[in-house]
């Protein structure tokens, strides 16, 4: 999520001709682009959506791109050289008014890739760009991505019961949102792909924003999800803490002491809530790190230590095997 520094987006295969060059400049010769709805998706409305992606980082050699306009929502698939069958649905955060690519999603796919997972960088749609049912929209998009991937476990080479889910800030949002909530009926089945479980096998939830009716709730997310002028049960019925219940998976909870933008109390609140639910939760809060920061902080910063715990979580949940 972060202020305003981060991306540049894809289409599916079918939709690169569209593409603007910046766009299609951070798409990876070993790529792999998965539209994810056969026709439009749910919701549209025939609202001209123009894709965007600008560049906030000054080193051309490591780009920090924002994605904005996603009219088509698609996967990027990210192979590992040695696979070890496990799989990762990696969602951006961004406020949920634009998507940071490279430091939420691409960044997430190198490592990941590094310990043999097979990434799926999700590029959701924005609820203000359109779409009729605003504040399902993104939920759509996690529920289809999910039931795909299982639905061609095989071609892609992971096993279906070994898929989770990485989430930041919003994105963080979205996939506790999808761990709560992944049985919820939030649009008509289209294909086949959509008689698969949505339920991810396990969820980490970075710097996220969970409640959308507290005090300690980030403003900006819950309007660009919802409007500006939802109402209480809205912002209730969408706030994570609140959804837990016994098919939520094993989350991962990591938050910084120092976030500026979505306190920790955000994180404590669904650690509180899987507490109560007596479901697995592993919570860290670091003295510093901040907001927004990816993989990328100096060895120093106490939360770059979060990827190598997510792994130890992974592995004591079996999503990992080594």
């Amino acid at each position: 999520m972060k202020q305003l520094n981060r991306r540049s987006a894809i289409m599916g295969a079918a939709g690169l001709a569209t593409l603007s060059a910046a766009a299609r400049a951070e798409i990876k010769p070993q790529d792999e682009m998965l539209e994810l709805w056969p026709g439009p998706p749910p919701g549209d409305t025939g609202t001209r959506i123009i894709r965007k992606a600008e560049d906030q980082s000054k080193d051309p050699t490591h780009p920090d791109r924002f994605i904005t306009g996603i009219a088509r929502p698609v996967m990027i698939v990210r192979r590992p050289a040695r696979p070890n069958g496990a799989a990762m649905l990696v969602m951006p955060g961004g406020g949920y008014g634009f998507l940071s690519y490279d430091n939420e999603g691409a960044s997430q796919a190198d490592w990941l890739n590094a310990i043999g997972i097979t990434a799926f960088i999700l590029l959701y749609r924005l609820p203000g760009e359109g779409w009729s049912g605003r504040e399902d929209v993104p939920l759509q998009d996690a529920q289809r991505a999910m039931r795909v991937i299982r639905a061609r476990a095989v071609a892609f080479g992971v096993d279906k019961d070994r898929i989770g889910i990485l989430g930041f800030s919003a994105g963080g949002h979205l996939a506790g949102s999808l761990a709560t909530r992944h049985s919820e009926p939030v649009y008509a089945p289209v294909d086949a792909a959509d008689r698969q479980p949505a339920r991810p096998d396990i969820a980490g939830l970075i710097y996220p924003v969970v409640s959308l009716d507290a005090a300690f709730t980030h403003g900006g997310s819950r309007d660009n999800l919802l409007g500006p002028d939802a109402s209480e049960m809205a912002r209730r019925r969408r706030s994570v803490e609140r959804r837990v219940g016994a098919s939520t998976p094993p989350l991962f909870l990591v938050h910084a002491c120092d976030d500026g933008l979505v306190p920790p109390a955000n994180s404590i609140a669904l650690f509180q809530a899987m507490e109560a639910a007596k479901r697995p939760v592993a919570l860290h809060i670091f003295q510093d790190g901040g907001h927004g920061f990816g993989v990328r902080l100096p060895k120093e910063k106490q939360a770059a230590a979060w990827p190598a715990l997510f792994a130890t979580f992974m592995t004591s949940q079996g999503t990992l095997q080594r």
